[in-house]
């Protein structure tokens, strides 16, 4: 049965309303008439004494969060294109340019002030502003999706952009490791968070009931971080299977017809999905601090569980080796690479009948084709996971994540994602990356001065 998809992002700005005018009943002064929907030009005079009197920040504390929950409501109250003009508004006129940020400095070296002064001088006023909202019920909530329509408006204008870079830190140190609570998900969880879990899942799309009944059941584990100012709304979250052994195929992993295990008697924690779920919190890493404080639950709970690794994409491997088999010809191929190409095709030769098997449709169902396929695209996926670029990171994002966080580059998997993404992504090759508690500091440091730590099997498949 089909999952009734909800639009959660309706819900959510309901809620945020909902308790902007509450808290809004506080304030004492009068605002006058509503903002337009689009907010039209001659509103904008308006808008910016509401901002401006939040900066003001005359009154109490309760005086305070009514004008901050006010203008807050006014925002979630606009059109699409009224929310566009608010937040340019607020990027142009509420920034910090470079010579309000020289002039500050000046006043300050001219002055008696303590450093902690000119910190509170060189704050864009519109980071003070939202700085406001964190006292204010949903208020956390709303500065991070306020964060998230930056963003998207700063791929086309600078301001915005550099605003949604202001606010980082700010949001960095709200929602710092030691703040989240870990939380493990069952299917005992509310429905508005299974359903919440199933919209945020970026890596295996999860495609039914049974699908998600199956990714919760007793020898699977859900893993969360949540911030006590946001409890309905996850931040990250991993999606972990307990198997016997190394997993090396996604399709098998996640089949819900397959016969539930007992968690007692597997000895590996597969970590095979993380997805972050707060767009307005990207920059802001989370995932090294779970898959550790996971990892660190599961052995304490499951002392049979003696290995942790992942079962990962490849992003950008179809794009590599197709860029090396277009750039470089025969070039990227050994010669009894080639040579072994010859019983498949006889039109083309080289890097020019990869290319051309490769374009064939589901072209891994055929015998002689995989054979002759899976030690040409074993060894550039080798070679492509164990090269660094020229600042010493790996060339592949989910790589640089996972070694970064102190893992291994275990071992290399033919054919583990066949679906349409894994196709698309790395020609359905997937990869363990391995945990070894005792070893992830040894490692991170390892690849902190450029070299990644691999499996020798991966190491000798690479030198081909």
């Amino acid at each position: 049965m089909p999952l009734p998809f909800s639009n959660t992002v309706d819900r959510t700005l309901e809620r945020l309303r909902s308790a902007f005018v509450e808290t809004a009943r506080g304030a004492r002064e009068v605002v006058g008439a509503p903002l337009r929907p689009d907010l039209p030009d001659d509103d904008i005079p308006r808008l910016k004494g509401r901002i401006d009197a939040c900066l003001e920040g005359k009154g109490g504390e309760t005086a305070r969060r009514g004008r901050a929950a006010e203008l807050g409501q006014a925002y979630l109250s606009l059109s699409p294109a009224g929310r566009k003009k608010f937040l340019l508004t607020l990027a142009h006129d509420y920034g910090l340019p470079r010579e309000a940020a020289v002039a500050a400095v000046e006043r300050w070296r001219t002055s008696k002030e303590p450093p902690r002064a000119l910190i509170r001088a060189l704050e864009p006023p519109a980071v003070h502003l939202l700085r406001e909202f964190v006292g204010v019920p949903q208020g956390v909530k709303f500065v991070v999706d306020l964060r998230a329509e930056l963003l998207a408006l700063g791929k086309s204008d600078a301001a915005a952009r550099a605003l949604s870079e202001d606010l980082r830190p700010l949001l960095g140190a709200w929602f710092d490791v030691g703040f989240l609570d870990l939380v493990r998900i069952d299917w005992e969880a509310s429905a508005a968070l299974l359903e919440k879990l199933v919209d945020y899942e970026a890596v295996h799309a999860i495609r039914s009931w049974r699908d998600l009944k199956n990714r919760l059941d007793s020898d699977r584990r859900c893993f969360a971080f949540f911030h006590p100012r946001m409890p309905d709304e996850p931040l990250i979250f991993v999606e972990v299977a307990l198997v016997d052994g190394m997993a090396g195929n996604v399709q098998r992993l996640l089949d819900a017809r397959a016969e539930t295990h007992d968690p007692n008697e597997a000895n590996t924690a597969i970590f095979y999905s993380i997805s972050n779920c707060q767009q307005g919190l990207a920059g802001i890493s989370f995932g090294n601090f779970l898959i550790k404080r996971v990892a660190e639950q599961l052995a304490r709970d499951l002392p049979n569980i003696k290995d942790f690794a992942t079962l990962s994409p490849i992003p950008g491997l179809r794009h590599h080796v197709d860029g090396r088999l277009k750039n470089e010809g025969d070039g990227a191929l050994t010669a009894g690479e080639i040579a072994s190409l010859v019983p498949v095709t006889n039109q083309a030769a080289g890097a020019a009948a990869v290319r051309q098997l490769l374009d064939r449709p589901s072209w891994w169902e055929v015998p002689a084709i995989d054979k002759a396929l899976r030690p040409i695209l074993s060894r550039l996926a080798a070679r492509y996971l164990t090269t660094t670029d020229e600042k010493g990171r790996a060339l592949d994002r989910v790589a640089h994540f996972h070694l970064g966080n102190g893992a291994v580059v275990e071992r290399l998997n033919w054919l583990a994602d066949t679906s349409a993404n894994g196709l698309k992504q790395s020609y359905a090759m997937m990869v363990n990356y391995r945990y070894k508690l005792s070893d992830v500091g040894a490692n991170h440091e390892a690849y902190a001065t450029g070299k990644i730590v691999t499996n020798r099997d991966v190491r000798a498949l690479a030198r081909g």
